[in-house]
């Protein structure tokens, strides 16, 4: 059965709209964990649009689950990883205009850049995923790399509406689900996944985490952080 991990970067998206100290993105983790949530995520981005470091630092010591810091695999940021130790750090790309992160990791393309990376991540005793598209040049590439687990985006699966195109990207996600598995790597998916197509997703046997959050925020702006995300829960665990 697959562990649920809620992103809560867009409840400090709501208090960086007014610069002010509310809602506290850490209330909000804990009450995803009352909620059913096993993880904890949240993206440090360079240009601090939503979570801040004192977020992250906070998070670290206030929750009783795990924490996956996702980032951009640059010094500053791996220095900031190192010093608050996360459980887990998911290297993601990153551009300063996007909106959400527009895609996965090129890890193929530049294992030079990432293997130092890795490495020393690695080496402080963090469990290291790369952020990438369902592709097995790139799931192949992670292995060699030496990361824990990638974490496949699922933006193409939830994009489509015809059901053709859905079971297609699917089917895509499966395959290399199975092969990463295959690879020895630990094998998340995230990215657009909604309560109204999750449930495929989670019944995949080869992923271990879907870390979603957009969907859940919202939902809880109607119904609250612990039944949004209880929802989310029941329907990832009915796989």
């Amino acid at each position: 059965m697959a562990r649920l991990g809620v992103n809560i970067d867009h409840v400090a998206t709501v208090r960086q709209a007014r610069r002010v100290t509310y809602p506290d993105p850490l209330a909000a983790a804990r009450a995803a964990e009352a909620g059913g949530a096993d993880a904890i995520t949240v993206h440090l981005r360079e240009d601090r649009r939503h979570i801040q470091d004192a977020d992250v630092v906070a998070l670290r010591g206030g929750i009783r689950t795990s924490l996956n810091l996702e980032m951009a695999a640059t010094a500053a940021m791996v220095a900031f990883a190192l010093e608050v130790r996360p459980d887990d750090v998911c290297l993601v790309p990153e551009r300063r205009e996007e909106i959400t992160t527009e895609g996965g990791l090129d890890a193929a393309g530049m294992e030079a850049a990432l293997r130092p990376v890795i490495d020393r991540l690695r080496g402080a005793g963090l469990r290291v995923a790369l952020f990438i598209d369902p592709d097995e040049v790139q799931i192949a590439a992670s292995a060699r790399l030496g990361a824990n687990a990638v974490e496949l985006h699922t933006g193409r699966y939830c994009e489509p509406r015809d059901a053709g195109a859905i079971a297609a990207e699917l089917a895509v996600v499966a395959h290399a689900a199975v092969r990463g598995r295959a690879l020895g790597l630990a094998v998340n998916a995230g990215h657009g996944l909604r309560y109204d197509n999750v449930s495929p997703i989670a019944a995949l046997p080869e992923i271990d985490v879907l870390n979603i959050g957009h969907s859940i925020v919202a939902r809880a702006l109607l119904v609250g952080m612990e039944r949004a995300v209880g929802e989310m829960r029941a329907l990832v665990a009915s796989r």
